[in-house]
């Protein structure tokens, strides 16, 4: 097995991964709301050009993509399935530095939006901050 190298292994993480995400029973009806059938293609694409440059360090992805999460129906059993599916799709993939660091930057992407979600909430608090693991 080879390390994350370029676009096309980008492609394969994210294609496999949604796939995954479009079978969970968890998060699944969460994506369903959000995007239709016919509109997962761009997204997929978004998220090539989201993780080329979180990985590659390809300029490509330009936006916000907590905003795009913040008024989810979504809470910590959520973001620990997601960073789950994602780690076990790397693993599946990859071995190497930048597959390990795939699966770094997912654990912290799904920590920074939890807590922002639960501090928009109203539900974050001094007691949560060492005790949110995912």
């Amino acid at each position: 097995m080879e390390d994350i190298k370029d676009s096309r292994d980008i492609e394969a993480l994210v294609n496999t991964f949604y796939g995954k995400i479009q079978q969970d029973p968890l998060l699944a009806p969460i994506f369903a709301e959000k995007i239709p059938a016919d509109a997962w293609a761009p997204h997929l694409q978004t998220m090539y050009r989201f993780w080329n440059t979180q990985l590659l360090g390809e300029k490509e992805y330009l936006g916000n993509p907590f905003a795009k999460h913040r008024n989810l129906p979504i809470d910590a059993a959520h973001f620990t399935q997601w960073v789950k599916l994602f780690h076990e799709t790397v693993d599946e993939l990859f071995r190497g530095a930048l597959a390990a660091t795939a699966k770094v930057k997912a654990e912290a992407i799904g920590k920074v939006f939890l807590s922002k979600i639960l501090f928009e909430r109203g539900l974050y608090g001094p007691s949560m901050a060492a005790g949110t693991d995912l």
